[in-house]
Order: C-alpha cells, then sequence, then structure tokens
C-alpha cells in the first residue's frame, strides 16, 4: 500500500516537474521570439533608413543633372539664335545686293530693248534694200529669182560631186595603197611558206598499149571483151586510129581511173577475156577504195587537220581525181589549208578551224551528179552531217557566198581558196572556154546605159570600159566599176581575179577659122 502511494507521489513530482519545464520553455521561447523580432525590426529600420539615405542622395544627384542639362540647353539655344541672327544678317545683306543687281538688270534690259527696236528697225530697212537690190537684180539679169536659185544649186551640185568623186577616189587610192600593201605582205607570206608545185597532175584517160595487135585483143571477138568492159567498169573505151594508145571516157572521174588501173593490168596480163576482166574491175574497185581512204588520209596529215569522220576521208580522198582548169582538186584543198593556216596566224584568227574549213570547203565537189544542190551547199550539209564543228561547216557553205560568213576564218579560207587558185600557174584553161570567157565580159560591160566601148584584155583578167562622159560622171563611173565586177562575180567562173576598170575622159574641140 505504501509502495503504490509512494509511486502516485513520485509520478506526481514528475507531471509536476514536466508541467513545470514545458512552462517554462515556453516562456524561454517566447523571449527569443520576442528578442528576434526586435532584431528584425531594428534591421528592417535600418534599411529603411538607409534607402532613405540613398533616396536623398539620388534626388539631388538628379538634381544636379537635370540642372547641368537645363544649363547645357540653354547655352545650346544662345548658341542657336547667335547663329540664326548671323545668318539673318546674312540674307538680309544678300537681298540687298539681289535688289542692287535685279534693278542693274532692268536697266540693261531697257537698254537692250532700246537696242532691239533700233536693229529691227534697221533690218527693216535691209530687207527693203534686199528686194529693191533683188527686183533690180531681176530686171538687169531678165530671170526670176527660183529660176537663178536653179542655176545656183546645179553649179553647186556639179562643184560638190566633182569634190565627192575626188575624195573618194583619195579615199580608195590611200585604203587600196594600204590594204594592198598588206595584202601583199600576207600572200607572198603564205605562199613562199606553202612552196607547193605550181601545176597539179592532171588524171590522164589514156592507155597505152605494147602493140597495134593488142588493140584486136581488147575488142574480142565480135566485140566480147570490150563490151564487157565497158558494162562491168561503166565506162566507154575508144578504140581509134591513134597509134598504140586506146582512150578510156567516163564523166566519173573514178571510175575512169578505175577502168585505166583495170585496162592497164589486162594488157599487161595478157589474158583478156569476159571472167579475167570482172575478176580484174573488181580487184580494182576495191583497191580504189583504199587509195580513195589511204589519199583523204594523208591530205589531213599534210594539212595537219584532225578528228575528221572516216565517211568525211573517204569524200575528200575522191578529189584526188578531180581537177579544175587542170589544177588537182586535192591538192588545191591541202594548199588552201595550209595558206590559211600562215594567214589565221598572222591575223591572230582560229588557226585550227581555218585549216580544216580550208581544207573541206570544196568537199561537195566529190559527189556524183546525181545529188542536187551547189557543191557548197551539199558539202556544208555532208559535213554537218558527221560532227563536223559548225564553224567549219559555215565556212563550206560561205566560200562563195551562198551563205553569210559568220567568222573571220570564213573569209580567211576565202582569200585562201583565191590564192591558191590565182597564184601563177595554178590553174590553165582550154581555148574554147577562154573566149567564151572574154565575150562574156564585154557582153556584161556592154549592157550597161552610158558604155561606148568595152575591151577584154590580159587574158580575161582585165576588162576596160570606155563610157560617155556627157552621160556617166565620176561618181556614177566607180559606182558602174563596183556594179559590174559584182556581176562578173554573180555570173561567171574564172580562175584568179578580173580587174574593171572603167574609163570616163572629156574633150573639148573647137575649130580656128
Amino acid at each position: 500500500m505504501m509502495t503504490t502511494i509512494s509511486t502516485l507521489i513520485l509520478i506526481g513530482l514528475v507531471v509536476g516537474a514536466i508541467a513545470l519545464g514545458g512552462v517554462a520553455g515556453f516562456l524561454i521561447n517566447q523571449s527569443m521570439v520576442d528578442a528576434r523580432r526586435k532584431a528584425q525590426n531594428l534591421k528592417a529600420d535600418h534599411i529603411i533608413s538607409e534607402a532613405k539615405e540613398k533616396a536623398r542622395e539620388v534626388e539631388i544627384e538628379a538634381k544636379a543633372n537635370a540642372l547641368k542639362i537645363t544649363q547645357k540647353s540653354e547655352d545650346e539655344l544662345n548658341r542657336r539664335r547667335a547663329e540664326l541672327s548671323r545668318e539673318d544678317d546674312r540674307l538680309q545683306k544678300r537681298r540687298e545686293e539681289l535688289d542692287v543687281r535685279l534693278e542693274k538688270y532692268e536697266e540693261r534690259e531697257l537698254r537692250l530693248n532700246k537696242r532691239q527696236s533700233s536693229i529691227d528697225k534697221r533690218a527693216n530697212e535691209i530687207d527693203k534694200l534686199y528686194e529693191d537690190i533683188m527686183e533690180e537684180l531681176q530686171r538687169v539679169s531678165e530671170m526670176t529669182r527660183d529660176e537663178a536659185r536653179e542655176i545656183l544649186l546645179e553649179e553647186t551640185e556639179k562643184e560638190a560631186r566633182a569634190d565627192m568623186a575626188r575624195i573618194i577616189r583619195q579615199i580608195e587610192s590611200e585604203a587600196r595603197e594600204k590594204g594592198n600593201t598588206r595584202a601583199r605582205e600576207l600572200i607572198a607570206d603564205a605562199i613562199q611558206r606553202v612552196a607547193s608545185e605550181k601545176v597539179a597532175e592532171v588524171t590522164t584517160s589514156l592507155v597505152n598499149l605494147p602493140n597495134e595487135e593488142m588493140k584486136g585483143r581488147i575488142v574480142g571477138r565480135n566485140g566480147r571483151n570490150i563490151r564487157t568492159f565497158e558494162q562491168i567498169s561503166g565506162v566507154d573505151v575508144i578504140v581509134d586510129d591513134t597509134p598504140e594508145t586506146v582512150t578510156v571516157s567516163c564523166f566519173d572521174s573514178v571510175r575512169r581511173e578505175i577502168a585505166r588501173r583495170s585496162l592497164q593490168r589486162l594488157v599487161l596480163d595478157g589474158r583478156i577475156h569476159p571472167a579475167n576482166i570482172e575478176k580484174i574491175v573488181k580487184e580494182e574497185t576495191e583497191r580504189m577504195d583504199e587509195d580513195i581512204l589511204e589519199a583523204g588520209e594523208q591530205a589531213v596529215y599534210d594539212a595537219g587537220v584532225a578528228g575528221l569522220h572516216v565517211e568525211i576521208l573517204k569524200k575528200l580522198g575522191r578529189l584526188k581525181f578531180r581537177t579544175s582548169y587542170g589544177q588537182n582538186q586535192l591538192a588545191h584543198a591541202v594548199e588552201t589549208s595550209k595558206i590559211a593556216s600562215v594567214i589565221a596566224a598572222e591575223l591572230g584568227a582560229n588557226v585550227d578551224v581555218a585549216k580544216a574549213g580550208a581544207l573541206l570547203h570544196d568537199l561537195g565537189k566529190a559527189m556524183d551528179h546525181n545529188t542536187e544542190g551547189t557543191h557548197a551547199q551539199i558539202g556544208a550539209e555532208f559535213a554537218a552531217r558527221y560532227g563536223v564543228n559548225p564553224k567549219v561547216v559555215n565556212i563550206i557553205a560561205s566560200h562563195h557566198h551562198e551563205a553569210e560568213q559568220e567568222s573571220v576564218e570564213a573569209v580567211i579560207a576565202e582569200a585562201a581558196d583565191a590564192i591558191s587558185g590565182a597564184r601563177p600557174g595554178a590553174r590553165r584553161e582550154d581555148l574554147e572556154q577562154y573566149i567564151k570567157r572574154l565575150r562574156a565580159l564585154e557582153t556584161i560591160a556592154n549592157n550597161y546605159k552610158g558604155v561606148e566601148r568595152s575591151f577584154a584584155i590580159q587574158a580575161g583578167r582585165e576588162v576596160r570600159i570606155i563610157v560617155k562622159p556627157e552621160e556617166i560622171d565620176d561618181v556614177e563611173a566607180n559606182r558602174m566599176a563596183k556594179n559590174i565586177a559584182q556581176q562578173i562575180e554573180e555570173t561567171m567562173q574564172y580562175p584568179g581575179q578580173i580587174r574593171v576598170t572603167v574609163i570616163r575622159e572629156s574633150r573639148a574641140t573647137e575649130y580656128a577659122k
């Protein structure tokens, strides 16, 4: 029992101690909170006081800055006012000067008006005097003003035309002298550097026989051999009275050459009968194709042109068996290419284009007669078909002015073609063609109005035309020479060039009685 009471008392004491400790802890905690709050209040008051102090400092500084800005603005305003005042003074002075100048201009205008009135009055007097003089002149000369003007215009026109003709002759003479000098230098250099033979070999159509008996063997029994040979080769074999010679005739130079070679082999072999004829002609045809290709390749090599299609080489090689005025066409093409190369190098043009165009310019002459068109046109079309450079195609098409020349290389190729054909010994023509050309030159000249006589001289390389001086003046004479030269170029074929000279001569004749 006592133990229970003691335990209760002890528990009560513990509970009281705990309660007392809790009250004491609460009081202590409360006091600490109050102290912290006071410290925070003091810190807040301090911060507020510092902020107010800084605000006062900022306010003072702002007022000072505002004062400075206000002072600076007032200074700038005063400066601007001073400048405006000076500008106003300057404008005022300028205005006064302008007023003075305006007064002077008005005074000058008055003087000019007075002078103008005096001039007008004097002009009226001059006009009246001029009319009086004109009336007196008309009365004395017995001509009206319009008649006198017509006479004066006619005389002036004659003098002007004479002066114009003299100036034209002078300019043409100077240009011709300088141009001829430079052209002679280029042409001489080109020809000297090419240095080819003067006359190319002409393909012959004659076959020499060892004896007259061979003619009978060629003809064969009842003409069997010659008939077979003509049918297979496509040529005409002429066996005439010419001793130990047989003539092979055909418009196709390649077929004629195949026939000539075949006939020579048959003569050397001695076995002339239809089977052997067919065999040899076939072999020579195949060999001719090889020779044509080889000739084309050799020409390309000699000219220094690369990259051409094999079909073009074949057509080019066919020119070996074609001539123009006695000049071998393949040799002419190679020579033209070399000359064009030299001229292009001297003038700074494209040498490769000039060489290729000059080499292929007569490619159309290798086509047979069944192909329609001029040789320049069909040659250009054939070259374009096998991928030739368009500039080279234009050179081929335009070397006879059938198309417009689009490059300086086209002009160079045309000049090289003329040089190759016109140089001494390059070409020849028979007597009949020569006479026809002389007559054609004189006919062309005589068809022009005002021509009195014309003469083709110097083997047809010059035509001299004598005109009537009362119908043709100097200007018209120059124009006539150019027109005749152009017509000759367009309507005639000839080697080299033809000089056209128009002669106008005035004569005054009187008789002493």
